[in-house]
């Protein structure tokens, strides 16, 4: 959530900045500015009422004591006609205020001066690619018929079961299922993150801390009776974690890595978009957030890229890197880096990561401060990528390694695995 007194300060830059990410509702930032100059002549009347209050509440105490009841009374009187005013006066600003916040989180994130101008992913930049893309033999056929080949996915019973989007794993496709997430999880362990579990559900101040609500509360499923939302991905409960939190500067960088299933409806998907894997309503993944000092959040945000780009690298696939456009990212990012990955049997590129700044975004919503050398509370920076989503990575994996004889797993899975081929 963007503070008023930046909008304020910044109103040219802000419009500018909010156009770059496409947005349409620019009326919006001239609304907060109306409604936050009602809210300050609200309060102010408030407290001047309030003063009135008090000072003359000690004046009858003064007055009764040295025996001018008569005035004493007056002043009563005077006081509760100003009680009378003070009610409506504090509903009228509760009010306001309520109106202010909630055109406030219509907003989303600004961003960031290096973030390329454009509406579509067509207009993301490249920023590098890497890998090679393998030659298949003549018979490569796409990831739906090698998981039905090697009985490693059932998407029909999958739909039986609960719906389509999904599918259930067996077999050999459970195991490397579970051979990735272990490798991944072990990855980021080893550079310094530190593990964590979290719930699978969340209540709606989590989701609304992480921006999830109220932009799209269309897409997560809603547990009604419990008023808990399915998470769509481990960022929410991982960055929640220090909801309303005060660290010291010497806590951060929080570095957190977590698997968690992800639950997401994705509305308004067809035809060869949602063929397999590479579409579903829940799916594994293994997710970084990082919670750091402002003045270090864009350096995190390249380290955090090159070690999702060394992960992706370690799986011998051949990937890009993007540098998204401002139409084409996410309410809350200030600068996200997209890893897409090729799928060399469907001959298109897959996303398997996005690595966002957000900035202040998620920490304002969710009161996450720390307190600098002097004492003084600020609001950190976070960070969340994807490390990874297992569904396409999965699928590329499966396309890219099928042989006459199998799929070949890659060297770096098959102590997880227990193999070095699905035959």
């Amino acid at each position: 959530m963007l503070q008023v007194p930046f909008i304020r300060q910044n109103k040219a830059l802000v419009l500018e900045r909010l156009a770059l990410k496409n947005f349409k509702e620019l009326d919006l930032v001239e609304e907060i500015l109306v409604l936050d100059d009602k809210r300050k002549k609200l309060t102010l009347e408030y407290d001047e009422t309030q003063a009135k209050i008090n000072s003359a509440s000690k004046e009858i105490g003064k007055l009764m004591a040295q025996g001018q009841k008569e005035e004493a009374e007056a002043r009563k009187s005077e006081v509760a006609s100003l009680k009378e005013k003070l009610q409506p006066a504090n509903e009228e600003l509760i009010a306001t205020e309520k109106a202010l916040h909630d055109v406030l989180i219509k907003l989303p994130n600004l961003p960031a001066a290096a973030v390329p101008p454009g509406k579509t992913p067509e207009e993301n930049v490249e920023i590098r690619k890497g890998g090679q893309v393998p030659v298949l033999h003549a018979g490569a056929v796409p990831h739906w018929d090698l998981a039905k080949k090697y009985d490693l996915i059932d998407f029909e019973l999958g739909n039986k079961i609960t719906g389509s989007g999904f599918p259930v794993y067996k077999n050999k496709g459970a195991r490397l299922q579970r051979a990735m997430i272990q490798y991944f999880l072990d990855f980021n362990i080893n550079n310094g993150y530190t593990e964590y579990q979290p719930p699978h559900m969340v209540n709606a101040a989590s989701a609304y801390g992480t921006g999830q609500l109220p932009d799209k509360e269309g897409q997560m499923y809603f547990v009604g009776e419990d008023e808990l939302y399915l998470i769509p991905t481990a960022e929410v409960p991982l960055t929640n974690l220090f909801r309303d939190e005060i660290l010291k500067d010497t806590d951060l960088p929080v570095k957190m890595t977590g698997y968690t299933p992800c639950f997401r409806r994705e509305a308004g998907s067809y035809g060869k978009d949602v063929r397999g894997l590479n579409r579903l309503h829940q799916f594994d993944k293994v997710e970084l957030v990082q919670i750091v000092h402002p003045d270090k959040s864009y350096d995190v945000l390249e380290e955090m890229t090159a070690h999702v780009e060394a992960l992706v690298q370690s799986l011998q696939l051949p990937y890009r890197i993007l540098k998204l456009c401002g139409g084409d990212m996410g309410f809350g990012s200030a600068l996200t880096y997209d890893f897409e990955v090729y799928s060399t049997a469907q001959q298109r590129w897959l996303e398997v990561s996005s690595v966002s700044n957000v900035e202040t975004f998620q920490a304002n919503r969710a009161k996450i401060r720390f307190k600098d050398g002097t004492g003084k509370a600020q609001l950190v920076h976070t960070l969340n990528g994807s490390s990874l989503a297992l569904p396409r990575i999965l699928a590329c994996i499966l396309e890219n390694n099928q042989a006459e004889d199998g799929i070949h797993i890659p060297a770096v899975l098959q102590s997880y695995f227990g193999s070095g081929k699905i035959s």
